[in-house]
């Protein structure tokens, strides 16, 4: 319905621009102005409004919002839409936290991993994150909800660790998905995985991935959305985005922006402007983050892939669509 009325199937609220970390790939960071972020209330009306299939819980880093759980019930209606994934780097997360974003309308977990060691405190300039990463994922795991999901952007500092990230997933008993990095957050076109040597060793590492699936799905990422991802690494772009049809970004404010790396500001009752405005005029090709990746096809396949998903059943519990989750 989404599609033939042309709203969003995904809207990513950021309900936060302060972060917990610095990460090298990633144009937040640390502590900043939360003083006009929207109240929890104010969720139930963009939730209205806009309608999506699916909503991004994100940031910055959305743990640092005490009343988080608030916002999570005012975004989830009573029809038990919309399916909801918060992307977090996890450095707040508690068990006790986890079961009560679960009761308060929480779909799955997205957790930030982009190596499957003491790196990942370097690449996020957080000490301690993996050992404590390495305590709290399996013991939320360890209650058997099926909802956590390591989502991996890939750069060029972690293109040979695609497989150690998916090794880590196996240990701590949750799924994996995929994203890749885009230079236009940060302008550091460094940590683009484009060389040949690189794009070999994505390949190589891609191609081990697509033959570990199984029919649990935890490997969460289509392989329409890995082989699109190859091909976005070695063009250096990715054109025709639907950002602010398909999906659009909500910020901290409550403005509407196209996506995270499109700055241009509409007000919630402007939605139609923004695709007249921009949408149907855009022309870069500069990402091609998970959000996209995952919404980027023909509509029989978007449908086939995620609604059928969504409908099985996986290792006992309710199956991930494959189009879930961003990179945080």
């Amino acid at each position: 319905m989404n599609w033939l009325a042309q709203r969003p199937i995904v809207v990513s609220f950021e309900v936060t621009d302060s972060c917990t970390c610095y990460c090298r790939h990633c144009d937040h960071g640390g502590p900043k102005d939360d003083s006009k972020n929207m109240r929890p209330a104010d969720y139930r009306h963009y939730t209205e409004t806009l309608k999506p299939c699916v909503v991004q819980v994100s940031g910055g880093e959305p743990l640092m919002r005490e009343d988080l759980c608030d916002v999570v019930r005012n975004i989830k209606l009573a029809n038990g839409l919309p399916y909801i994934i918060l992307v977090s780097s996890w450095s707040l997360m508690t068990p006790q936290r986890y079961l009560e974003l679960r009761d308060a309308g929480v779909d799955q977990f997205s957790v930030s991993l982009d190596f499957p060691d003491n790196r990942h405190d370097e690449f996020r300039v957080y000490p301690g994150l993996y050992s404590h990463l390495n305590d709290v994922i399996p013991t939320c795991a360890a209650y058997g909800f099926d909802d956590i999901v390591l989502n991996t952007c890939i750069t060029a500092a972690n293109v040979g660790e695609i497989n150690g990230a998916a090794d880590q997933a196996h240990k701590w008993g949750v799924n994996i998905c995929y994203s890749a990095y885009s230079a236009r957050r940060t302008g550091c076109r460094d940590l683009f995985p484009g060389t040949p040597e690189q794009l070999k060793v994505l390949n190589a590492q891609l191609d081990r991935i697509e033959k570990r699936r199984d029919e649990s799905n935890w490997i969460v990422s289509a392989p329409t959305t890995v082989n699109a991802t190859r091909h976005y690494f070695e063009t250096g772009g990715a054109p025709g985005c639907k950002a602010g049809l398909r999906f659009l970004v909500v910020t901290a404010d409550g403005m509407l922006q196209p996506c995270s790396m499109q700055f241009k500001r509409y007000k919630l009752e402007d939605q139609e402007k923004m695709v007249n405005e921009f949408t149907m005029h855009n022309v870069c090709d500069e990402c091609y983050v998970a959000i996209r990746s995952n919404l980027d096809k023909n509509f029989p396949q978007l449908l086939r892939e995620n609604v059928a998903n969504y409908l099985s059943f996986s290792r006992g519990t309710k199956a991930k669509p494959t189009g879930a989750g961003a990179g945080c």
